[in-house]
């Protein structure tokens, strides 16, 4: 792995771009909170693909696919970072948090299992915290099946598993996630299973449009607040966000305290998850920095405006 570019930012968040193979960039981040050492807290996030082919419509990385990333290529990433701040690959990081999340739908890559059975012998770091996000594609039946047993043998309750929903409403579900996917009854039958009393709940991501409909009703009907949460994010800026003309219904400035009350009074934790405004603009957030690095600097309103620091051959 070369690295090709990273952004200039470093103290809230940077992504790196690095070279596979001639044909094959991808990227990473690493990210830290504002007023948070990192030995408080420390966020890694990794591709898993080679771009993606869920192509979803607010997420840059469905621009194309070619592949998915080997072993080595996902620990690869990982490895890079804690060398960087930790050589001695002790990393004693209070919560060091390792997301599959950056580039592709983690469940379409085996090698994410294995990279998470490996992970514990590579590196001594008693905070760690894996975190899956997934759209439940159809077809994810044995990694996720395994995922339970490598949760149960390495990580316990230190892991943590989120479905990305994103809408209660069947049609604007699958037209946000184009592709064929679990329904909320396997989703749920399959929770129940990994599940365990008094460890994480499992997330329920909403990346809500301002027309995405999320009823408290549907939420009751299936999702129970004793296994799962329910957790916001935001749209953020990116090139098929803008595209698509999806706009955030959850921003900085509108926490739509409204919506928040009815679900917990429905007995559900919420979690807000925001990023800094430095994110967005740093493109740490979300989206996909290497489309910036292709088109040689074509910017979005308050996102990809850093400059990227560019390594010679």
């Amino acid at each position: 792995m070369r690295i090709v570019a990273k952004t200039k930012q470093s103290e809230i968040a940077s992504v790196y771009i690095a070279e596979l193979k001639p044909d094959t960039l991808i990227e990473f981040t690493e990210s830290v909170y504002p007023n948070i050492p990192r030995i408080k807290k420390w966020i890694i996030t990794v591709s898993t693909l080679d771009g993606c082919p869920v192509a979803c419509k607010f997420c840059d990385a469905g621009f194309y696919y070619k592949g998915k990333l080997s072993k080595d290529d996902i620990l690869s990433q990982i490895l890079y970072l804690v060398d960087t701040f930790y050589s001695n690959r002790n990393v004693p990081v209070e919560k060091f948090k390792i997301q599959f999340a950056r580039m592709g739908e983690p469940t379409l890559n085996y090698n994410v299992i294995n990279v998470l059975k490996d992970l514990p012998t590579l590196i001594n770091a008693p905070g760690l915290m894996p975190s899956l996000s997934t759209v439940a594609p159809k077809g994810c039946e044995r990694f996720l099946d395994e995922l339970i047993e490598i949760k149960n043998n390495y990580y316990k309750s230190s892991f943590q598993l989120q479905f990305s929903i994103h809408s209660t409403n069947q049609e604007q579900r699958n037209n946000i996630i184009p592709i064929q996917k679990w329904d909320f009854d396997k989703i749920v039958s399959y929770s129940e299973n990994f599940f365990q009393k008094g460890a994480r709940k499992i997330s329920l991501n909403f990346a809500l449009d301002k027309y995405s409909e999320l009823n408290v009703d549907v939420l009751s009907q299936y999702f129970s607040p004793d296994i799962f949460l329910i957790k916001f994010t935001p749209i953020n800026p990116t090139f098929s966000a803008e595209i698509n003309k999806l706009s955030s219904l959850f921003t900085l400035d509108n926490s739509n305290k409204e919506l928040i009350k009815k679900i917990e009074d429905a007995g559900y934790e919420v979690i807000l998850s925001f990023g800094e405004q430095m994110e967005n603009r740093i493109g740490s957030n979300c989206g996909q920095h290497i489309l910036n690095f292709l088109k040689s600097g074509e910017n979005l309103k308050d996102s990809y405006t850093f400059d990227l620091i560019r390594y010679e051959t």
